[in-house]
């Protein structure tokens, strides 16, 4: 029976999860989220608007918005272990993301963990995605 794997990318603003068998990056997109306050932290999903009135990136609200996004990633990622839905997890997210999630990721799901990458990669093509963890490699863990 061949495992499967669950690839993250993220940004802090949006998510994506592709799945492959065993450690194969034949990577095919299951899942996609956007935080849904994002539209006031990235001027990139903003529509056109021209960001004079968008919050700054540091501020209280934006890092509980994050906090926010990060807790419900990890729950779905968390129900997808439950559910044998993947065996091994690889992370390559944003370096201020990926403490988030390291923080709110439980024992059981960060055991599933193989790989994290500290890069944002999130707004690649699935192609480029793939192309750029062939090159980083294994046991960056």
């Amino acid at each position: 029976m061949t495992s499967t794997s669950w690839v993250v990318v993220a940004d802090g603003n949006r998510a994506r999860i592709f799945e492959t068998p065993g450690l194969k990056l034949d990577l095919r997109e299951i899942e996609g989220f956007a935080d849904p306050q994002a539209r006031t932290r990235d001027p990139e999903l903003r529509n056109g608007d021209s960001g004079r009135d968008a919050m700054p990136a540091a501020t209280t609200p934006d890092d509980a918005a994050r906090d926010r996004f990060a807790r419900m990633l990890c729950e779905y990622l968390e129900q997808g272990r439950m559910h044998q839905r993947y065996q091994r997890l690889r992370i390559a997210v944003e370096p201020k993301f990926l403490g988030l999630l390291r923080r709110h990721l439980s024992d059981e799901t960060r055991k599933m963990v193989y790989e994290e990458i500290g890069a944002d990669i999130s707004k690649l093509d699935a192609r480029a995605i793939q192309r750029h963890l062939e090159l980083h490699g294994e046991g960056a863990h």
